[in-house]
């Protein structure tokens, strides 16, 4: 480790700190792409075959509020600290690695490849660690700062997790009209694909379509009274989605993305 080098991260050290999902995905594709990786290790530092040796760089993949013990950890051992979380700021690191994906740890290498890698840093050479291991990875590397990072968060909780709801309830909702449970979701999975496929295409005005986009409200009426009496707790889920939905029905022109 050479600190008056520029570091080229196509051939940098790297210490994955962290063996949790993303932890262990992101150490296999490094190590794939020829990078000498150390670890996963523990979020001390540690693991089974030691402590961390001196390194270029080294990755927190660990939870937000342990990001800080973890930097302090391995800063006497690394050139740059950074971290993946996709909420938390610089204050403990030099950089941050982002990827803009959903991970179960059981990834191949390749998962990175054409995803999108949010990235920022402190300065303009640990930006370029970020970006440089952004593209060993295979994925486009795009800046997001501070004062963005919590929308931009948002953003991306919104697309996944907040998803994930919806889709249970739909699943929910299936089973309680007589839908075989064990087939619901291979029945639901096609339509859901169909719409995020449109969606990407053309966005979400362009593509809605359903009772709310024809205005077809007693449709609608009935279907919230299959809501309620499904007695599943997603009456107030449903209004807002409707809602929601009709405000983008009716979005002007000019206001569509």
């Amino acid at each position: 480790m050479n600190q008056t080098d520029t570091l080229n991260p196509a051939r940098a050290s790297v210490a994955v700190i962290g063996s949790g999902r993303l932890g262990g995905v992101l150490a296999r594709a490094l190590r794939a792409a020829g990078l000498d990786v150390l670890g996963p290790f523990g979020r001390d530092g540690t693991a089974a075959s030691g402590t961390v040796p001196a390194v270029d760089i080294a990755l927190l993949c660990v939870p937000d509020a342990a990001i800080a013990v973890a930097a302090d950890a391995v800063r006497d051992r690394a050139r740059f600290v950074g971290h993946v979380s996709g909420a938390t700021g610089l204050d403990a690191v030099d950089f941050s690695l982002h990827p803009l994906q959903t991970f179960t740890g059981d990834e191949k290498p390749d998962v990175f490849r054409g995803i999108g890698c949010a990235v920022d840093a402190h300065t303009d050479e640990a930006l370029a660690v970020a970006t440089g291991l952004a593209e060993v990875l295979g994925a486009r590397a795009f800046r997001v700062g501070d004062a963005q990072r919590a929308g931009y968060h948002a953003a991306a909780s919104t697309a996944s997790n907040l998803v994930l709801a919806v889709l249970d309830a739909a699943e929910q909702l299936a089973v309680a009209a007589g839908l075989p449970s064990a087939d619901t979701r291979a029945l639901l999975a096609p339509l859901v694909r169909r719409t995020v496929e449109n969606w990407a295409d053309a966005g979400a005005e362009a593509s809605l379509t359903g009772p709310i986009a024809r205005g077809d409200e007693g449709t609608v009426a009935r279907q919230r009274a299959a809501v309620a009496d499904a007695g599943l707790d997603l009456l107030a889920l449903f209004d807002q989605l409707c809602a929601s939905t009709r405000g983008l029905a009716h979005r002007p022109q000019e206001d569509a993305a």
